[in-house]
């Protein structure tokens, strides 16, 4: 700051220099104008100018100071009271922009809440006549075309479910409820409503779960289970699918594996990436990227670790670890 403070200053310390040396020429060239006297004077001069500077510097840099430190947000109560004019000019500035930044936002917020009210009130009744049309789809006769209506049935059903999710994350924490669930009856939800997908492709599933329950919210770990068994079930080819339970120290850990295409190993850091797809087969239109994006959202609120590991043509495994009892004190005080 000092260093900037002389900057600033720079054009009044140079006129200051020029008129002492211009006093000290002209007295140079003046034989009746005492050389040492006016030297002295000068001097003096010069040594109360460079005290001047030295007493004014904290005074004219707190305001400045105080402008750097802040964070850079729309708090203003920590610049320093303005004591020059044009301090209070910039302080006035700041507090206008400030203002005119909070209205800004706050209006944007309101039709960023209205839009998402809009659109989950649009899911909903989407959902009615998607219900209604499932009921159709399984009166048909003919098998095969019953068969593929019903997995176009499941992919709008999983597509509108993935919205409905990406809209409430941001407010995921206020949907919270933490109970002890039952593991086979949410996963055996989740499998069945994968079921007609599942008979298309050949595909089974096998359950060795030893620890029987967890404790969570319902809702949004079928949620993330869903993903994890849509993306496995996406990717696989008349094989089963292993989802097992098991003790891991003091953790619970819950394991989806599958046996198919797997990932590619310089895609496995970016997968959990929004909009990533793959970089393997980068023309598959079916893909979105966000289903693995919001299960890892959806996790971390619930202070879940997800990890993964795969090799190409192997197979993949994802494993949630589940939080100990005593770390939800965090989302129960939220």
């Amino acid at each position: 700051m000092i260093k900037k403070y002389l900057l600033e200053r720079s054009s009044w310390i140079l006129l200051v220099l020029f008129t002492n040396l211009f006093i000290l020429f002209v007295t140079y060239m003046d034989s009746s104008i005492p050389f040492s006297s006016v030297l002295y004077l000068v001097s003096l001069s010069m040594l109360f100018f460079v005290m001047f500077l030295i007493l004014r510097y904290p005074r004219e840099t707190r305001f400045y100071k105080s402008l750097v430190e802040r964070d850079d947000d729309l708090d203003v109560t920590s610049i320093a009271t303005p004591e020059s004019p044009f301090e209070h000019i910039i302080e006035e500035s700041i507090m206008n922009q400030a203002k005119w930044l909070k209205q800004t936002a706050s209006n944007n917020q309101m039709t960023l809440e209205q839009e998402k009210d809009e659109l989950l009130s649009w899911i909903h009744e989407v959902k009615t006549p998607l219900t209604a049309m499932h009921l159709m789809i399984e009166r048909i006769e003919d098998d095969v075309m019953r068969k593929h209506l019903t997995y176009e049935w499941l992919r709008i059903h999983l597509l509108l479910d993935q919205q409905l999710h990406q809209r409430r994350i941001p407010f995921i924490e206020n949907d919270l409820y933490i109970e002890h669930i039952d593991l086979e009856t949410l996963i055996f939800g989740e499998i069945k409503t994968l079921q007609s997908w599942c008979i298309q492709k050949g595909i089974g599933f096998e359950l060795n779960l030893e620890v029987a329950e967890v404790l969570s919210d319902a809702k949004w770990l079928a949620f993330i289970i869903r993903q994890l068994l849509t993306n496995a079930v996406k990717y696989s080819e008349a094989s089963d699918i292993t989802v097992s339970s098991y003790q891991q120290a003091e953790h619970i850990v819950l394991e989806v594996k599958d046996g198919g295409r797997g990932i590619d190993p310089k895609d496995l850091p970016r997968i959990f990436d929004r909009g990533f797809t793959s970089t393997t087969v980068h023309r598959d239109n079916a893909a979105t990227g966000m289903g693995l994006y919001l299960a890892k959202k959806a996790a971390q609120s619930l202070l879940i670790v997800i990890g993964v590991e795969s090799r190409l043509g192997s197979g993949t495994t994802f494993t949630l670890t589940f939080p100990l009892k005593n770390e939800f004190v965090k989302l129960s005080s939220v």
